[in-house]
C-alpha cells in the first residue's frame, strides 16, 4: 500500500501538489456555491475532445506511419537529423508537444539503431534533447498545441489569428535556431550511410502495419472530421457543448479502449488548481500581494514560475491575478524552456533515455539543460526587443 502510493506521487507529484494547495486554500475559503463558477468548463470539455481524438489517431499509428514515409525521403544523416526535429517542431503544432515526444522519441532510437552503434551513440543524446526543446517549441504557434496555451487563449479572447501574429515571431527564430542546430550536428555525417542495409530498413518500416481500407481508414476519416469539430469549437464556430456531446459518443463506437488512454490526470489537475486559484482570489492579502508582483512583469514571472511548477500550473495560477492574458502566453510558452520540469512534456524524452540510455543520463540532462538556456536566452532578447519596438 505504501508503495503504491509512493509511486503514485511519483508518477502524479503535480496532481498530488495542486490537491494539497486546494485542500490549504479550503480551510481558508470553506465550501460554498461560488466554487462551481471556479471551473472553465469550456477548455476542459475542449481539451478533452482534443485528447481523444490524438489518442485515437496515434492508436492507428497515423504519426508513426507519416514520419516512416518522410524518413524514405532522405539520403544522409544530416538530413534524418533534421527531419527527427523538425516531425516534433511541427506536429506538436496539432498533436501537443507531449503527444508529438511519446510518438517521436522511439521512433528516432528505432532510426538511430538503423546507423549503427557507433553513430547512434554519438547522436543519441543530441538529438533527443533537439526533439524535445522542438516539440515545446513548435507547440506554442498555435492554442491547441499544449494544454496551457488552449485555457489562455480562452481567457483572452483571442481570435486565432491573433494568437498566431502573437507566436510567430517567437516560433520563426526558434525553427531557425533548430535548422542551425541540426546542420551544425550533422555536419560531419554528409555522407551517405551505408546504402543497402538502411534503405532496406526503411522498405521493411515504411510497409510495416499500414492503414487498411477495412480496419484503418475509416476510424482515420472519422477522427479527421473530430479533429475539425475541435478546431471549429477552438475558434468558438460551434458550441463546445456539441463537440463534448458528439467527440466522445463517436469515439466510443470507433474504439472504446481510446477513452481510457485520454491523461484524466491532467484534467483533474486543472480542477484542482481552479480551486485554488478560486480561493486564492477571494482572499485579499494573498490577491493584492500577487498582482503587485506580477503587473508589468508577466513574463518574466511566467518564466521563472514555470521553472519550478512547470508552465500549465504556471499558467494557472498567475491567470487568476492579472487581466495581461497574452504576456502569460508568451510567458508560460517561454517558460517551457529551462529545467526538466518546466514542460512536464520533457518528462517524457528524459524517461527514454533513462531507459536506452541509463548510464548517460548525467551527460543527456548537461546537453538539454545547455540546449534550453541557449533557446531561452535568444527567446527573451527576441521578447525584450518586441517590447521596445
Amino acid at each position: 500500500m505504501k508503495k503504491s502510493l509512493t509511486e503514485f506521487f511519483k508518477n502524479e507529484t503535480v496532481l498530488c501538489i495542486a490537491v494539497l494547495l486546494a485542500g490549504v486554500s479550503a480551510f481558508f475559503v470553506p465550501p460554498d456555491a461560488k466554487y462551481i463558477n471556479y471551473i472553465d468548463f469550456r477548455t476542459l470539455a475542449v481539451l478533452f475532445c482534443l485528447m481523444c481524438v490524438m489518442a485515437g489517431m496515434q492508436a492507428l499509428g497515423v504519426f508513426e506511419l507519416t514520419a516512416k514515409w518522410l524518413l524514405g525521403k532522405v539520403k544522409n544523416v544530416q538530413s534524418i537529423i533534421l527531419l527527427l526535429a523538425l516531425l516534433c517542431f511541427f506536429f506538436s503544432m496539432l498533436i501537443t508537444n507531449d503527444v508529438a515526444l511519446i510518438t517521436f522519441v522511439p521512433f528516432t532510437f528505432t532510426v538511430l539503431d538503423m546507423l549503427g552503434g557507433k553513430v547512434k551513440g554519438k547522436l543519441a543524446l543530441s538529438v533527443v534533447a533537439m526533439q524535445t526543446i522542438a516539440a515545446n517549441l513548435g507547440s506554442m504557434l498555435t492554442p491547441v498545441g499544449n494544454p496551457q496555451n488552449l485555457y489562455l487563449y480562452s481567457k483572452a479572447g483571442l481570435s486565432v489569428g491573433a494568437f498566431f501574429k502573437l507566436m510567430f515571431p517567437y516560433t520563426m527564430l526558434s525553427l531557425l535556431l533548430l535548422v542551425a542546430w541540426a546542420m551544425i550536428l550533422g555536419s560531419r555525417y554528409k555522407e551517405s550511410f551505408v546504402p543497402q542495409r538502411l534503405h532496406r530498413e526503411k522498405r521493411l518500416f515504411i510497409r510495416k502495419n499500414p492503414l487498411q481500407p477495412d480496419g484503418g481508414i475509416r476510424p482515420l476519416a472519422a477522427y479527421l472530421v473530430l479533429f475539425l469539430l475541435c478546431l471549429f469549437a477552438v475558434g468558438h464556430l460551434i458550441p463546445w457543448q456539441a463537440v463534448l456531446v458528439v467527440v466522445p459518443v463517436t469515439v466510443l463506437f470507433v474504439d472504446r479502449k481510446v477513452i481510457a488512454k485520454v491523461d484524466y490526470s491532467l484534467l483533474l489537475t486543472f480542477v484542482v488548481f481552479f480551486v485554488f486559484i478560486g480561493n486564492m482570489g477571494r482572499i485579499s492579502v494573498f490577491r493584492d500581494f500577487l498582482q503587485r508582483v506580477i503587473a508589468g512583469r508577466e513574463v518574466y514571472t511566467a518564466i521563472a514560475a514555470s521553472q519550478a511548477i512547470s508552465n500549465v500550473p504556471a499558467a494557472l495560477l498567475l491567470s487568476g491575478f492579472t487581466k495581461n492574458y497574452e504576456k502569460l502566453i508568451v510567458g508560460t510558452n517561454l517558460g517551457g524552456l529551462g529545467t526538466l520540469i518546466a514542460s512536464m512534456a520533457s518528462l517524457i524524452s528524459y524517461k527514454h533515455i533513462a531507459q536506452k540510455e541509463s548510464l548517460r543520463k548525467g551527460e543527456y540532462l548537461k546537453i538539454f539543460t545547455i540546449g534550453n538556456i541557449c533557446f531561452l536566452g535568444a527567446l527573451v532578447i527576441l521578447e525584450y526587443l518586441i517590447g521596445i519596438f
